[in-house]
């Protein structure tokens, strides 16, 4: 049985990853959010005169990437906790720790600031959007034309998902964001809850949560994960919930199954 931990350990951990965070990678994040703002701008110039040409293309682009970021989401938030530790250079504080801190105090993602919830996504959005920028558009090539459109989209979209992460764990959301929620046009809570919930090893899809089905029939990160561990030695969640905890999640995760309404209304744990 993994056990939750007492509250002043709790509140310890919290603290010490909440510390992560330093003023430096917050510099950095600024900076990030004003240059993705920028680029943003820039493609949308560079597709404006072809909105009224194919716009059809262009919405397809547009759907295709909301699923692609999805799963980019679930792909990202699965290695963050699944693997390394918050000391790792480069990835640990920007990467691992802000999640490893939600794991331990899910609120925590509510008092962020608009800086501290989307910078990361910003930063890591910038290389795609240069090469976008980079595809020479012709009248005429759709593909091109396509690729330009999707790649914005995706970026627009992995921008967005940290703060439809965050509106998933606000207790009073706006009417119009639970009113999206209930329609799952955005993640819902109840969606959410699942991944917070035993074995915490799944549903890591974050900006819609469309993906989290699929991939759980497939068996997707389970099979990643004895893949990884085969090659490697390596257990995932070891250094997050301890060697016998993360030796007990990976039993159950060779018999998932699929998580019943009851289980999404269970209350956090994790």
């Amino acid at each position: 049985m993994i056990r939750e931990p007492r509250a002043p350990l709790k509140q310890s951990k919290t603290q010490v990853l909440a510390l992560g965070y330093s003023r430096g990678f917050r510099i950095i994040e600024r900076v990030a959010i004003v240059g993705f703002l920028f680029l943003m701008l820039a493609l949308v110039g560079k597709l404006w005169n072809s909105i009224s040409r194919s716009p059809w293309l262009l919405l397809s682009a547009v759907l295709l990437a909301y699923l692609a970021a999805d799963l980019v989401s679930g792909v990202v938030h699965w290695a963050a906790d699944s693997w390394g530790t918050p000391e790792w250079p480069v990835f640990g504080p920007s990467l691992i720790r802000p999640f490893r801190e939600h794991h331990v105090d899910q609120t925590a993602i509510t008092r962020h600031d608009f800086v501290e919830t989307n910078g990361a996504n910003c930063l890591i959005s910038i290389p795609v959007a240069l090469a976008a920028l980079l595809i020479p558009l012709e009248v005429g090539d759709n593909l091109s034309l396509f690729a330009v459109a999707f790649l914005g989209s995706l970026i627009l979209w992995v921008f967005a998902t940290n703060q439809f992460h965050k509106w998933a764990h606000l207790a009073a959301p706006p009417f119009w964001i639970s009113g999206l929620q209930r329609l799952h046009l955005i993640l819902p809570p109840e969606h959410h809850a699942i991944h917070h919930n035993p074995p915490f090893a799944r549903y890591y899809c974050i900006t819609v949560g469309w993906m989290n089905w699929p991939l759980t029939k497939i068996q997707f990160f389970p099979m990643l994960e004895r893949l990884i561990s085969a090659l490697s030695g390596a257990i995932p969640r070891q250094d997050d919930i301890g060697e016998g905890a993360a030796l007990a999640v990976a039993v159950l995760q060779r018999e998932p199954h699929d998580p019943s309404p009851q289980e999404a209304r269970l209350p956090a744990l994790h």
